[in-house]
């Protein structure tokens, strides 16, 4: 069994109906075999944009309270890693959510990604890899 981060895009897509990446995240995590993990700077961004739709939020919270996701804590020791980030992020910009995503791949060793966001690419670990984009392929198809 994989395990993947996930960020708010595609959350935010699964739930929104409208969004122009509905399907494919749908889709996509239908036929995902593994375990997706987050954290709390991911999940209130997920809830705040779909804030609009009381029912699409609710919807969100009942899904994380099935555990489908495993949400991991950021503790008072990472805050100076994740300003580190976002200072040398800066021109991308990184938010919270992000360098909270990095810190977590950092501490657990989970190097996989479901992202809609190209910046991704860009940032680093502390070890200078990357996040592999579970999500690319399906994205590239649909940007042609």
């Amino acid at each position: 069994m994989k395990n993947s981060l996930i960020d708010a895009g595609p959350l935010i897509a699964l739930f929104d109906r409208d969004d122009f990446y509905h399907e494919i995240v749908k889709t996509f995590l239908k036929n995902f075999k593994g375990k997706l993990f987050t954290t709390w700077p991911v999940i209130t961004e997920a809830s705040h944009m779909l804030s609009y739709n009381l029912n699409a939020q609710i919807n969100f919270l009942e899904w994380l309270n099935r555990k489908a996701v495993g949400i991991i804590d950021i503790e008072f020791d990472h805050i100076e890693r994740i300003i580190e980030l976002s200072k040398k992020y800066s021109d991308v910009p990184m938010d919270l959510a992000d360098s909270s995503l990095i810190v977590i791949s950092e501490i657990t060793g989970i190097t996989e990604i479901i992202t809609i966001d190209s910046d991704y690419y860009i940032y680093r670990t502390k070890s200078r890899g990357t996040l592999n984009n579970l999500l690319e392929k399906k994205l590239r198809k649909v940007k042609k």
